[in-house]
């Protein structure tokens, strides 16, 4: 009896974790989808740093711009003076207080620097966009991820059911052994084989068990809710089976985001290029105000003066010479303009060899998914009749675990098939740009 105690205890705990209660949640992959976009920390983080660039953009606008600011000053001094005029007098005075007073609007305005405000505003709007592409990255990359923990999730329940039909078929075969060795028919190693095994088929449910609870916490860690919080998910494994491999290459070479943020970095490098260059043209600053001035003297020709009106210039200067450093920094743009062309052939090689070897693995995983749909169907029948021969007798208990073996392996099989062909399938949609909620 101790040997049967042990796996319905066991048994009991397993359905206690599984088994599907009123309180859990059912989550569709839309839902778990929303709920990702909404809450997910990288999404969060990406989203804002577009935020930035978009602020960053609008003070690129502002140095197109004059600057206008209101200055003030005021200097006071208390001084000992001796001074002789001119006409011989002389005068003196012991803590003498001077004071002046200045204020006014000032205007500063550079309107011209050789193009490099207008090419560093480009620069900005430029950053904006690979912080847009990124942000669809991340967005990408994060549906991709919660799409596939939502199959792996599905592909394990089935497994779990396909282990409880294996157990529950282990516990009659452990009954029949039991009431045959009571009658005389079977011996005691024949009823010790089925414990033995109805333990091994216990063991590999609690161990699925256990996987499948630990996806269920990365799942809700990638909603980024409370990892604890229980659901279920739908039951089925759907595969789009016409994917092209010409719309996947084409649709990539347009709207992969790694291929659109190499695009744009190297647009970055090339007005680099264009502000490095601005250095070799004068620049030339127009400034203005309108002054306000007032001075006290407590001796002096003039004891007090007050004056204001406009004043305006223009300043130019222009770089002769700086070392060579102008001729290095263009070298250094150009190079950066070089390395960012041979990243982008260099991404776009590894993307069209990734597509490669994923449509081959979803080609292959396709088939191998009719195959082992069809060794499940006759595993299963296999099964059936071993299991009715299994009762009158007729079936030797190894040949009866052979069977039972088949159906988990055939089961087993097939449900990955189905895992690894949805994999390629998402995969090959985020590759594209292409990924949905489906």
């Amino acid at each position: 009896m101790h040997l049967k105690l042990i796996p319905f205890t066991l048994l009991a705990c397993i359905i206690s974790i599984i088994k599907p209660s009123l309180a859990q949640e059912k989550l569709t992959l839309e839902a778990a989808v929303q709920i990702a976009l909404q809450n997910n920390y990288d999404i969060k983080l990406s989203n804002n740093s577009v935020e930035l660039a978009k602020v960053d953009v609008s003070r690129g606008i502002s140095a197109l711009y004059p600057n206008l600011t209101g200055n003030f000053s005021t200097n006071n001094n208390i001084l000992n003076t001796n001074q002789t005029l001119s006409n011989g007098q002389s005068q003196e005075r012991q803590g003498a207080k001077n004071s002046n007073v200045a204020y006014g609007p000032v205007l500063n305005w550079r309107i011209f620097d050789g193009f490099e405000m207008f090419a560093r505003y480009d620069q900005l709007k430029e950053f904006q966009k690979l912080g847009e592409s990124n942000l669809k990255l991340t967005v990408q990359t994060t549906i991709a991820n919660v799409v596939s923990n939502y199959y792996d999730l599905v592909q394990q329940n089935q497994q779990i059911k396909a282990l409880r039909t294996a157990l529950e078929i282990s516990r009659i075969r452990l009954r029949n052994s039991e009431s045959r060795f009571q009658i005389g028919k079977a011996a005691k190693l024949e009823v010790l084989a089925a414990s033995v095994d109805l333990n091994t088929d216990t063991t590999n449910l609690l161990r699925q068990a256990d996987v499948y609870r630990n996806t269920k916490i990365l799942l809700n860690e990638l909603l980024a809710r409370e990892i604890n919080t229980d659901f279920t998910v739908i039951d089925t494994i759907i595969t789009q089976k016409d994917l092209s491999l010409i719309a996947i290459q084409t649709s990539a070479s347009q709207q992969n985001p790694e291929l659109q943020g190499a695009l744009i970095s190297q647009r970055i490098a090339e007005l680099n290029l264009r502000q490095v260059k601005a250095n070799r043209y004068p620049d030339i600053n127009v400034n203005s105000g309108y002054n306000f001035n007032r001075s006290t003297s407590a001796l002096g020709f003039a004891r007090q003066s007050q004056s204001r009106g406009l004043n305006y210039g223009i300043t130019a200067s222009v770089n002769i010479f700086s070392g060579f450093l102008q001729k290095r920094n263009e070298n250094a743009a150009y190079l950066e303009i070089e390395n960012s062309k041979l990243l982008f052939d260099r991404l776009n090689q590894s993307i069209n060899a990734q597509i490669a070897r994923l449509y081959q693995t979803y080609q292959t995983n396709i088939e191998l998914v009719r195959l082992e749909e069809q060794n499940m169907g006759v595993a299963q029948q296999n099964l059936d009749i071993t299991l009715e021969k299994f009762k009158f007798g007729s079936v030797a208990p190894l040949e009866f675990r052979e069977a039972q073996r088949n159906f988990i392996d055939a089961n087993a099989r097939f449900t990955n098939a189905q895992f690894q062909a949805k994999l390629a399938e998402i995969s090959l949609k985020q590759i594209a740009g292409l990924l949905s909620l489906q």
